[in-house]
């Protein structure tokens, strides 16, 4: 009896003489190739096509993976080698082992976004609230490691068994990136190509060490504001397209006029104009009165604006800063509690902020600030040296080593020098060095 008919026999099994797989899907990611009542025979071939890797598993541990390419599958393949050493033992054994086909394509058009409100600061408009969602695009860079990590024995892995973590992970490191860029809100609508590539090395990293996967490309299509904040915009926005308010007054005036004159009535066209030009003068002229101030009485005409009330004082200690530093994070501060701060940890980070400025600054950057702290105290004095020629030799010796040389030595040649000095001197004639020589030593105790 054959080899082959003794495995019909034993196993009951089908002999397979091609290993592939033709994926007609676009969502597939691991697919298992049906080896259960089958066996690899030594004349087996293995196809990989572009896009796949093919993953063994034998006797429950990962054995080899294949990139593409086609592969006589022989004894020197460990991925089948215990397959043909239980031939040895007469199949006392059965094999155990699968083939996985991994998808290594890219999987693009997934769509994210947030389920909830990012909170952010704006430097314009303060606390918002913002929505995204986009694009994303992904591929399977390590099979091995997505097989351990993630598959497991699912013999059927699609993408809508991992699209739900890697979007909650995406919009995380969403929120943090936008956090961190500190653009303007108004802004946000020029980097999306940045910030999406921000995305993509900051990600890809983690996604490659968990899954196996990188990110391959990740879009912005959309960053919107709450509905309250966005009308708030557009009003603004009409305002400026409006632009001076009493050029607007004198042309919607003049519309009045001509609607007016083109009236038939039974005062005929000249009643309708002079009625559409006192129409349009008042209407201009309660314009400009609330625009100064005044008010606008048809009897009376034009009454002058009400006495402007004095403004709020100015706050004590100036207008507040933003103060950020230490351990107290970010708070509002007046300008003396600023420097106090500041003076209390001298060699710390303190760094202020106030509307109108580009950034933060360092508190060594603002002048209000820098004129508030005390000056620097000037360098302690340090010991003035003589240039020193006698008996101790010549060199360069402070006060104290000078009156040692001149004690050792009294009747001796003791000459010193110092800058500015036309020419030596005797030091026992140096005031300063005389001064110490009397003194002398301190007597000694009594007895």
């Amino acid at each position: 009896m054959g080899i082959w008919d003794m495995l019909k026999q034993h196993a009951g099994a089908q002999l397979l003489e091609l290993i592939e797989w033709l994926d007609d899907t676009n969502n597939t990611l691991v697919w298992r190739f049906p080896v259960f009542h089958q066996a690899i025979t030594d004349n087996s071939k293995l196809v990989v096509r572009e896009g796949q890797a093919a993953v063994f598993i034998s006797e429950g541990r990962l054995s080899d993976v294949f990139g593409p390419g086609s592969y006589d599958l022989d004894t020197k393949n460990k991925a089948i080698l215990s397959f043909f050493t239980s031939i040895a033992y007469n199949f006392n054994y059965p094999y155990k082992g699968d083939v996985y086909f991994v998808s290594t394509r890219q999987f693009t058009d997934n769509g994210w976004g947030t389920p909830n409100p990012i909170m952010m600061r704006d430097a314009e408009f303060g606390p918002v609230r913002i929505r995204a969602f986009g694009a994303y695009s992904y591929r399977i860079t390590d099979p091995a490691l997505f097989m351990k990590q993630i598959v497991g024995t699912d013999g059927l892995f699609t993408t809508d068994e991992i699209n739900g973590q890697l979007k909650k992970k995406l919009v995380s490191m969403l929120a943090d990136t936008i956090g961190k860029s500190k653009i303007p809100v108004l802004d946000l609508a020029a980097n999306y190509m940045d910030l999406g590539e921000t995305m993509a090395d900051r990600i890809n990293p983690k996604f490659s060490e968990m899954y196996g996967i990188t990110l391959t490309d990740f879009t912005i299509s959309n960053i919107s504001l709450p509905e309250s904040v966005e009308k708030a915009m557009d009003e603004r926005s009409k305002m400026g397209v409006l632009g001076n308010l009493n050029a607007y007054t004198q042309l919607k005036s003049a519309e009045a006029i001509g609607t007016a004159a083109a009236n038939p009535g039974l005062a005929g066209a000249g009643i309708g104009m002079g009625m559409g030009m006192g129409m349009g003068a008042q209407m201009g002229a309660q314009m400009a009165a609330s625009q100064q101030g005044g008010q606008f009485n048809p009897h009376q005409g034009m009454t002058g604006p009400p006495s402007p009330a004095p403004p709020p004082p100015p706050p004590a200690g100036g207008a507040p800063y933003h103060y950020s530093g230490g351990a107290g994070g970010q708070q509002q501060l007046p300008l003396d509690q600023v420097v106090a701060k500041i003076q209390a940890d001298p060699t710390g980070t303190h760094n202020v902020w106030q509307p109108g400025w580009a950034g933060w600054k360092s508190w060594k950057e603002c002048a209000e600030v820098m004129a508030k702290m005390p000056p620097a105290p000037p360098p302690a004095p340090t010991s003035a040296s003589y240039h020193y020629n006698g008996d101790a030799g010549q060199s360069e010796k402070t006060l104290a080593e000078v009156i040692a040389a001149v004690q050792a030595s009294p009747s001796g040649t003791h000459h010193v020098w110092q800058n500015g000095w036309a020419a030596w001197k005797p030091a026992q004639e140096v005031a300063e060095i005389a001064a110490k020589l009397s003194s002398g030593p301190p007597p000694p105790p009594p007895m």
